[in-house]
């Protein structure tokens, strides 16, 4: 490995240990370390590759950083790359999951962690409304969303979020876009290996088949089970790690009953206080659903594992196969505009969430001071939410 690949390796240590805040922060943390400072690629060349991570499912700062590498050295260094990025923050979470599976029945555990919930639900709260004001800008969009809370309520079914995803992409793009680029269309489509894409539905739908063929009680049901959910949710859900979480505490916590909602909030407030990607928290319900149907230490470590390659594996697919025809697919305005409905879409789960999610939490005084007060300081402050989860944890501790 030549130097020049050696030293990003070195660069991307540093990034993985300091990059928190999530998406929106994690950019200009990319742009520090990989332009400004080293000048591995241009800051067009960033630009354009976060905007291919924003159009396509999955996390986006994963993606991001794995095209940057991808430009630098290769599929191997992609690799390489990815593995740094994901594991440390993978591993904490599955540690947290199997340390919450051993003290969640110790009163004082659970006293300590019992201010995170609403901080929490603050900062879900706080992704809604920022979200809001940036995609919630035409008629269009609010019916798109307000549909999306409803039909997430009534319906309460895992597959309605790819499906209104899908329609509201449909309906903003047939809306918004001009009726040229056919020619573009053919140039771009032309490139695209339909055994590949067969492959990347495929493996969603073998393991969907497989997980109900196994009988429910075999040993081998629920891994398999849990990585068709996790890489089914990694195909369909865009708008990164704000919108990941609310999906799955719907269908985990809501629907399919894997944990409960005090263990899901925990380890979300939990993750917010770490470096690297939101989508390692994962490796956390992973693990913890594995705990809750009795599995052992070594199934908690493979619901980990299991949880955090489920959900970064079709992003990763993605980003590597999409990458070396960008420079056609961003010509064309349709998949540009059905970005607006897949986002006003998403702002509606988040809202739906907030709803389900504040429930469980309660509606005490002290509960509902800290979720207006967890809004209201990553609002009008700097403050990041690190610093807050840590104050309630220390709140917890004291009081």
């Amino acid at each position: 490995m030549e130097k020049r690949q050696l030293l990003f390796i070195k660069d991307v240590f540093l990034f993985t240990f300091t990059a928190f805040g999530g998406a929106q922060a994690h950019i200009s943390l990319l742009l520090k370390y990989f332009v400004k400072q080293t000048h591995y690629i241009s800051e067009e060349d960033l630009l354009e590759l976060n905007a291919l991570a924003q159009i396509l499912p999955g996390p986006a700062s994963t993606q991001t950083l794995v095209g940057i590498a991808h430009k630098v050295g290769g599929l191997k260094l992609a690799l390489i790359t990815f593995l740094i990025w994901i594991i440390p923050s993978a591993a904490i979470m599955t540690f947290a999951a199997f340390s919450f599976a051993q003290l969640d029945h110790k009163v004082q555990f659970t006293l300590i962690l019992k201010y995170i919930q609403p901080i929490a639900l603050g900062i879900v709260a706080f992704g809604a409304y920022t979200l809001s004001r940036k995609v919630l800008v035409t008629q269009t969009a609010i019916f798109l969303a307000i549909s999306a809370v409803i039909v997430t309520l009534v319906l309460r079914n895992a597959y309605v979020f790819p499906l209104a995803i899908l329609v509201g992409g449909m309906i903003s793009s047939a809306l918004e876009s001009p009726r040229e680029e056919s020619e573009i269309r053919v140039k771009l489509f032309a490139n695209v290996n339909p055994k590949k894409l067969a492959y990347f539905f495929g493996v969603m739908l073998f393991l969907a088949a497989l997980g109900a063929i196994i009988n429910r009680t075999s040993p081998f049901s629920l891994p398999i089970r849990l990585f068709e959910n996790f890489y089914r949710n990694g195909i369909f859900i865009f708008g990164g790690g704000q919108v990941l979480v609310p999906l799955m505490f719907t269908e985990f916590v809501q629907m399919k009953h894997y944990l409960g909602s005090s263990e899901f909030l925990s380890g979300f407030a939990i993750q917010q206080a770490l470096p690297g990607p939101t989508f390692s928290f994962t490796s956390y319900v992973g693990a913890l659903s594995m705990k809750n149907f009795g599995y052992g230490t070594f199934g908690q470590i493979l619901g980990g594992i299991v949880g955090v390659l489920g959900i970064n594996l079709p992003g990763l697919i993605l980003v590597l196969f999409i990458v070396p025809f960008w420079e056609d697919l961003k010509k064309i305005t349709r998949i540009k505009h059905s970005l607006s409905g897949i986002n006003a879409v998403s702002v509606g789960f988040i809202i739906a969430a907030f709803v389900l999610l504040i429930k469980p939490v309660g509606f005490d005084l002290m509960s509902i001071s800290l979720i207006v007060a967890t809004f209201l300081i990553l609002n009008f402050t700097r403050i990041s939410p690190p610093l807050i989860v840590l104050a309630g944890i220390l709140l917890g501790y004291f009081m």
